[in-house]
């Protein structure tokens, strides 16, 4: 069954269909799976703070990096042990890999144009 994909955000559609694939494959592998959580462990709230404050240090010297703001997000996943705030930062999380994803592209993009513009010249 296809349903079709409508998305406003650029980059967003692409990565739905390829997470899509991806838990495909995963389901034909693995089966449909279910695991406990392992959030909320001895030091996760202390890690999460840490891992934002890193952050926030990080944006504000002007080296903010993606990897930052992923494990940020993450991060604060792992110290959530209510599922509805839980859900709220995995979505949080998955959103900052899909722009990170985008990002990737149009760099590639970028490179791709900038190397065809040389071989032309």
């Amino acid at each position: 069954m296809s349903y079709p994909r409508i998305f406003a955000t650029p980059g967003v559609g692409d990565f739905a269909e390829k997470v899509d694939d991806e838990r495909q494959r995963q389901i034909k592998q693995w089966g449909d799976q279910r695991h406990p959580d392992g959030t909320g462990l001895p030091g996760d709230e202390l890690a999460a703070d840490l891992v934002r404050e890193n952050c926030k240090r990080a944006a504000a010297e002007g080296r903010l990096t993606w990897r930052h703001i992923a494990s940020e997000e993450q991060q604060e996943a792992y110290a959530e042990t209510d599922l509805d705030k839980l859900e709220a930062e995995l979505i949080q999380h998955a959103a900052v890999i899909a722009a990170w994803v985008y990002d990737i592209q149009r760099r590639r993009a970028e490179q791709y144009a900038a190397t065809r513009k040389q071989v032309e010249s």
